[in-house]
């Protein structure tokens, strides 16, 4: 097993685990803040990426299909909680996960009728195509290394937002104690729709970049959103630096589970029986993952004690 493998598997899993938490940290914040169950969070991942591929082979121009991305999700996530999600508040969990169900309905069929049941592809710029050199002899692809970069920008930023900003400050306070910041004179409504946004806008963005590397298709997000809730229990629901941790932890452990399990079991299996073992193995391994922190802290890495 040559170290080259194992750190282009390592930087595989950290660029999977920044994706993740470009989805979490809206999921998170919306969970935390307006104790929400939002399924339709999936749906507004794969707005994001249309988008981009749309605008991205309207005008050819990577940068405006970010941007687009980001603006439409954010529109979308806007929309969705004035009509809809604004409702939902003072219900129980149960009517929040039916009428976001719905809404993943709503934007798959939507989306469909629109763009049709035909993949889309969004194509790395040139400037982001190829390998690049990293010490130790790695070539890596350049796109990919951009995506973990950028990804920790994101994370810092928001970051700085919460812990630094008025409007950050407005988030943990509804957080803890939402009709007390309402009684203090701050909008509650326009703090949830603001959040909502940059939430659905964080999607979007996530949407864009990995739709570069894979299909853009309808009902794309929704095995993402799967990971991401994984990712908020594991890191503790409200905590932008627990979705980071989290995220990361979910993504070498997919990334680095698939690949070797299958080569450990190997050394003592047949073939077709180790790449079976390991591959159903390595599908778990999030999950055991999950487990195993909820048993030691069951508010998750981050998540505030009861």
């Amino acid at each position: 097993m040559s170290f080259i493998l194992i750190a282009e598997q390592v930087l595989n899993g950290l660029q999977f685990g920044i994706m993740l938490f470009l989805m979490a940290a809206g999921l998170t914040l919306i969970f935390g803040v307006m104790g929400l169950i939002n399924l339709a969070h999936g749906s507004l991942y794969m707005v994001g990426a249309f988008a981009a591929a749309a605008v991205a082979g309207a005008t050819g121009s990577f940068v405006l299909a970010l941007a687009a991305a980001m603006a439409a999700a954010a529109l979308a996530g806007a929309l969705v909680e004035l009509l809809v999600i604004r409702r939902l508040y003072d219900k129980d969990h149960l009517d929040q996960v039916l009428a976001t169900f719905a809404l993943i309905l709503i934007f798959s069929e939507g989306t469909r009728w629109l763009f049709g049941s035909f993949p889309l592809f969004l194509q790395i710029p040139p400037y982001l195509s190829g390998p690049v050199s990293l010490p130790g002899g790695i070539e890596y692809p350049i796109y990919r290394l951009v995506l973990i970069i950028v990804g920790l920008v994101v994370a810092a930023g928001l970051g700085l937002m919460i812990t630094r900003t008025r409007i950050g400050i407005q988030i943990r306070a509804g957080e803890n104690d939402r009709e007390m910041i309402a009684a203090l004179g701050v909008d509650i409504s326009k703090l949830y729709t603001l959040i909502f946004a940059l939430g659905a806008a964080l999607a979007g963005l996530a949407g864009a970049l990995v739709g570069a590397i894979q299909s853009v298709q309808v009902g794309m997000g929704e095995p993402v959103l799967i990971l991401a809730f994984v990712v908020i229990v594991i890191g503790g629901i409200g905590s932008i630096k627990g979705a980071l941790v989290g995220a990361l932890l979910v993504g070498l452990t997919d990334t680095l589970g698939g690949v070797f399990l299958p080569q450990f079991f190997g050394l003592f299996m047949e073939p077709s029986a180790a790449s079976s073992v390991g591959s159903s193995l390595a599908s778990m391994a999030i999950y055991i993952l999950m487990g195993a922190v909820l048993i030691w802290r069951p508010t998750g890495l981050y998540g505030a004690r009861a």
